[in-house]
């Protein structure tokens, strides 16, 4: 295994973030739905009111090879924050290095640091390296919970009924 650095992302890394957010929608079959341009990354991830952060994994000599976008979430059960890793991607000849193991034990440490109940993140269903990765650290699939989502004109329609 690798070594590598996690550091956080700083608004100069915008072009490095989408092109990595075209990489994994590529990887997962949805180029064509990524609509962010390097503004919005600027805007929504470094501007004033930005609520979701940004960590960009280094190799040893500085390269990056994957990133984490990640926000916080409340359980009302547990009384706590909890961490909710929005995506994860690493390049993919740096696969199985480590890099992947790198930045979610970054994000396991920091949630424990900011007294995060949990640490959770989705799959997809297909993604049979990814599900055994994740089997492989302890992490559980979730079986009761459905996830749903409202967006698009179906958002806009549902708003203004």
């Amino acid at each position: 295994m690798n070594n590598y650095t996690i550091r956080p992302a700083e608004q100069a890394d915008a072009s490095l973030i989408l092109n990595f957010i075209i990489e994994l929608a590529r990887y997962e079959k949805a180029e064509d739905e990524v609509e962010a341009s390097e503004q919005d990354i600027r805007n929504t991830l470094f501007g004033d009111n930005a609520t979701s952060h940004c960590l960009i994994c280094e190799s040893d000599d500085g390269h990056p090879v994957g990133f984490a976008v990640y926000f916080y979430n409340y359980s009302t059960w547990q009384g706590q924050n909890g961490l909710y890793l929005e995506d994860l991607f690493v390049s993919t000849d740096e696969r199985g290095k480590g890099a992947g193991t790198a930045l979610l034990k970054f994000l396991a440490q920091h949630a424990i640091e900011h007294n995060c109940g949990r640490f959770e993140w989705s799959v997809l269903d297909w993604n049979k390296p990814a599900i055994d990765f994740y089997e492989s650290i302890g992490a559980k699939p979730k079986s009761e919970w459905l996830g749903y989502r409202l967006s698009g004109d179906a958002l806009t329609k549902f708003a203004n009924s």
